[in-house]
């Protein structure tokens, strides 16, 4: 069989998390395709809504406008599904539309009047509020747009059937020829192929139920309750647009989960749950099925052969968490493998893949099998649900809820105690009106310095083409490092010999031994 050209690395999967991580590898100088086995985009009715974190992440790379557009056109279709206010970001600014998205626990609905807006987290990622509601299907068509405009060939009708790990490469048998590349990816899914053929075990708990999303005609809606619903045989969903439902039966795993799912499975399952005769006369687009299998790979990382998203770790949708830990997990593996590629990648960095990663995808394990015990018909369940509700039902409890699920209390466990380290860069506000990512669109490590003599940014200088430094006048914070993940690395409030010692040792651990390069001016 013939060997295609050799790239760098080769990302299997072309899903929103495929799609991340290909365009990362890109920005930062790799050769990377995309192999993805369906012949034309997935259909099918997935996730909803996107997170903050991931809202952010488009915003880093210059795509907060298209992501806003869809939010949009969301609306327009789903109504007074999200409350939408005029707010004045801090520090300046043009005024933000702010989607009042809360999401749910459980199928417990969280209020909006009931959250503290005003609380520190929450307020200080703001800017992203106008680019919540983006489907699935959405953000898979915006970022193909991306990863196209930055030359990533993806290779549809392309599946993986074979691999071979040589130690300075991957040999990647396919349909359609053998592929060798530097590293390999598996962004493939929950029953990842490349996770299988590497070997990796996929520990965790099995399914106890069969859900059902789709969107459909149906003869008398009259005879469905508005919103979640629940009863001894399960629970259902109908809303927030026409005609969207969803099931859950606690009934075991489907007998095929790879088979279609049809108008008269979907209309059992509905009449089943809600203890109604309702009928369904059309299915419009393809419906998803789905369980709450979750498992997590016991390693992110064996030799050439990483895994990210659903490849990585599996559960319920509740939520909305498993497409935004996919996404993560690409913003986070993109820039490290990236800086491999290239040569500069301190030692161990890759490592921190795992290591940062891991924690979080096991929360989201736990989180989403909390709502499961809470979901269930027998009546220690329902009991259970009643007190889970009064506790949603106050002000702190709605706030927490909310802030757990958009992500804004998101942390790593990195070196340094100012509390913005380990943390996803907040709205930081410049005195041009702009805000400090977006002067990062292009990838890279980001500083701010606000130094009054630019001693911060004198010091990145050492690490030209790594980092860029945006000068901004006196403030506090005085100095921020940004990754290009978004997460803070280092961070100040003084101008002292221990601020810049602090600096130069984040400079070290992220971004490798300082280059030759010349000096350069920093952005102002």
């Amino acid at each position: 069989m013939d060997v295609n050209q050799t790239v760098d690395v080769t990302v299997v999967g072309a899903g929103p998390v495929g799609l991340v991580l290909a365009a990362e590898l890109a920005l930062s100088g790799a050769t990377v395709q995309v192999l993805e086995r369906r012949a034309a985009p997935d259909k099918a009715m997935k996730a909803g809504a996107i997170n903050v974190p991931t809202a952010e992440a488009l915003d880093r790379r210059g795509l907060l406008p298209a992501a806003e557009q869809v939010q949009r056109e969301m609306l327009e279709r789903v109504g007074s599904f999200a409350r939408m206010v005029d707010d004045q970001p801090p520090g300046g600014g043009q005024a933000v539309r702010e989607s009042r998205f809360t999401g749910h626990f459980a199928g417990m609905v969280l209020d909006p009047d009931l959250v503290d807006w005003s609380d520190a987290d929450l307020a200080a990622h703001a800017a992203v509020a106008g680019a919540r509601l983006v489907p699935q299907r959405e953000l898979e068509e915006l970022l193909t747009d991306h990863v196209a405009r930055l030359g990533v060939p993806v290779r549809r009708g392309v599946e993986v059937t074979a691999l071979e790990d040589t130690g300075d490469g991957v040999l990647v048998g396919t349909t359609a020829d053998t592929v060798r590349t530097g590293w390999l990816v598996g962004c493939d899914g929950g029953r990842s192929t490349v996770r299988r053929l590497a070997g990796i075990d996929f520990p965790g708990t099995g399914p106890e139920l069969t859900g059902h999303l789709a969107v459909v005609d149906i003869a008398d809606p009259e005879k469905l309750a508005n919103g979640w619903a629940w009863s001894t045989r399960g629970a259902y969903r109908y809303g927030p647009q026409p005609g969207r439902v969803v099931t859950v039966e606690f009934d075991g795993a489907p007998v095929d989960r790879s088979a279609p799912v049809t108008l008269e499975e979907l209309q059992t399952s509905l009449r089943r749950v809600s203890g109604t005769d309702v009928t369904l006369t059309a299915l419009r687009g393809a419906a998803t099925r789905w369980t709450d299998n979750a498992r997590q790979a016991a390693t992110y990382w064996s030799g050439r052969v990483l895994l990210a998203g659903d490849a990585a770790h599996v559960h319920s949708p509740f939520g909305g968490q498993g497409l935004n830990l996919g996404v993560g997990d690409a913003m986070n593996l993109g820039w490290k493998l990236g800086a491999v590629v290239a040569g500069w990648a301190p030692e161990g960095l890759l490592d921190t893949y795992d290591t940062e990663r891991r924690p979080l995808g096991a929360w989201v394990l736990d989180w989403t099998r909390a709502q499961i015990a809470v979901m269930r018909g027998d009546a220690k369940s329902a009991a259970l649900r009643e007190v889970v509700a009064d506790l949603l039902s106050t002000r702190a409890g709605t706030t927490y809820a909310v802030k757990k699920i958009s992500g804004v209390t998101q942390h790593i466990d990195l070196p340094g105690d100012h509390p913005l380290v380990g943390r996803f860069v907040p709205d930081l506000w410049l005195r041009d009106g702009s805000r400090l990512v977006d002067h990062g669109h292009g990838g890279g490590f980001l500083l701010l310095d606000r130094t009054p003599d630019g001693a911060f940014a004198r010091l990145t200088a050492a690490w030209a083409g790594r980092v860029s430094s945006v000068v901004d006048g006196h403030a506090t914070p005085t100095g921020v490092l940004v990754r290009p993940d978004g997460v803070v690395a280092w961070a100040s409030d003084t101008t002292d010999i221990t601020a810049v010692t602090g600096l130069e040792a984040a400079l070290h651990r992220w971004t490798g031994a300082p280059s030759s390069s010349p000096e350069h001016e920093p952005v102002g």
